[in-house]
């Protein structure tokens, strides 16, 4: 078989990245740094079916993203362009963003701290004993961590953060995580941003929920009619409130005039007589007791029903039969 040149391969490379994203509208821009080629193997094989992965130099995608775009006029495919950057790939899919996304997310695997790797999250050695024998205390010394020999072994007394996210790996952190068999990393593709349809938005985006849709949409609501309210201007949503203001200063009016209107009358009926107000609190009160009486007679009554026909079915007769 004919090995394929640079140029041949380029091509090939160009023609199926064009043709993905004639087939796909949604694509997933992953970060895949520290990712091992049987990692990679594997997500693949994890996505078969509905999603496809490819990897490949940022210049050559770009370029054929961009002829791409102005052989067919999809313009809105150049909106990918400022997303390739750094050690990233493209994962096009027709599924579930999120669901796409959470199945990446479970390919991650332990990784040891390497010299001179940038230390991702905080790195906690917890106290307890390490099964090293006292020959190895020197490590600890370097990197201040107290211990003490218990039963011929070295046991670490408190907890020591023993290195910072953000922080570079040093030989000696490096050298004690190995030693104390600690693989405190984890790799996998992490999804950076999600393209849809020409549209690119974040990650986080994908775990909002209906109820969280809900509560930002009632939280513009809110505003949109405050604002309305503040410059007078009539929406759909102040409408309400605007009526509402009218009527308080219509009654307002009424109050201090001798103008009224019918909804206005019992309201100032209430103010030349208040005992008329305590009347009307206390006949609701009443009613609401009333109702609740009358259900507690009903059911007691109804207990009653049934007691007398338990009495009449067994008729003097107990209930084995016996006379």
């Amino acid at each position: 078989m004919v090995k394929a040149t640079k140029a041949e391969k380029k091509i090939a490379y160009d023609a199926k990245l064009c043709q993905l994203i004639d087939e796909f509208t949604q694509i997933l821009v992953v970060a895949a740094d520290n990712v091992g080629s049987t990692q990679l193997q594997n997500i693949r094989k994890g996505l078969r079916g509905d999603s496809v992965v490819l990897m490949g130099k940022n210049t050559m995608m770009k370029r054929s993203v961009k002829i791409h775009a102005e052989n067919t006029g999809n313009t809105a495919i150049l909106n990918l362009m400022p997303l390739l950057q750094g050690n990233v790939g493209l994962i096009f899919t027709k599924g579930d963003l999120k669901e796409v996304s959470e199945e990446v997310a479970k390919y991650k695997v332990g990784a040891p701290a390497r010299v001179g790797l940038v230390a991702p999250i905080d790195v906690v050695v917890q106290p307890g004993n390490t099964g090293l024998d006292p020959s190895q205390t020197s490590f600890f010394q370097v990197l201040n961590i107290p211990t003490k020999i218990n039963k011929g072994t070295v046991e670490i007394i408190t907890p020591v953060e023993l290195i910072k996210q953000g922080d570079k790996v040093g030989s000696s952190e490096a050298a004690l995580l190995a030693k104390l068999g600690i693989r405190p990393f984890s790799y996998g593709l992490v999804v950076q941003s999600v393209y849809d349809n020409g549209s690119v938005f974040s990650p986080e985006v994908l775990d909002l929920t209906e109820d969280d849709l809900v509560q930002k949409f009632a939280a513009g609501i809110s505003m949109v009619t405050s604002l309305a309210l503040a410059i007078s201007f009539p929406t759909l949503a102040a409408a309400p409130h605007m009526f509402i203001n009218a009527y308080k200063n219509a009654l307002a009016i009424c109050v201090a005039t001798e103008y009224t209107f019918p909804q206005a009358e019992k309201v100032k009926e209430y103010l030349k007589d208040p005992s008329k107000f305590a009347v009307a609190v206390a006949a609701v009160s009443a009613d609401a007791g009333g109702g609740a009486s009358a259900g507690a007679a009903k059911v007691e009554e109804k207990k009653e029903v049934v007691e007398e026909s338990d009495e009449e079915d067994y008729g003097g007769f107990d209930m084995f039969g016996d006379e």
